[in-house]
């Protein structure tokens, strides 16, 4: 039997609030669980402490029988300091498409030239500066 550690949710219309619960996977998610291990109030501000009840040492018990946290749950306990959540899977699903990267490359090459051209034209409106009093040495 497969075990999780996942939100069940309760709470009225437009006011949610979650158990985190531990369940078999096959159940539904607002239904039938084994135990109770903490709440979550999204409704409170992030800075609540509130916001996210646990349970720690159930939850420590749960996990070394081999329950598996959900997403959100992991991130939790992460917070918590109870499990060490990896960064990201898939660090590459949150770049812009290849057509926008496109884009971004011509942009950026545009503005490169830009500068160049600009550093260019500084370059030669100094240069003659520069020469105009010797050639007016020159000439005296």
């Amino acid at each position: 039997m497969a075990i999780k550690i996942r939100l069940a949710r309760g709470g009225s219309k437009k006011r949610p609030y979650y158990h985190i619960v531990i369940a078999d996977v096959r159940a539904p998610r607002d239904g039938r669980f084994i135990e109770r291990v903490g709440a979550y109030n999204p409704m409170l501000s992030k800075d609540d402490e509130g916001r996210i009840k646990l349970d720690q040492e159930r939850i420590q018990h749960w996990l070394s029988v081999g329950a598996q946290p959900t997403d959100r749950v992991h991130r939790f306990l992460d917070a918590a300091g109870l499990l060490k959540r990896s960064e990201k899977n898939n660090p590459n699903k949150g770049l812009p498409g290849k057509k926008a990267q496109e884009r971004l490359d011509e942009k950026r090459q545009a503005e490169e030239d830009a500068a160049a051209a600009a550093a260019e034209a500084a370059a030669q409106a100094a240069a003659p500066a520069e020469d105009a009093p010797v050639e007016e040495a020159a000439a005296e």
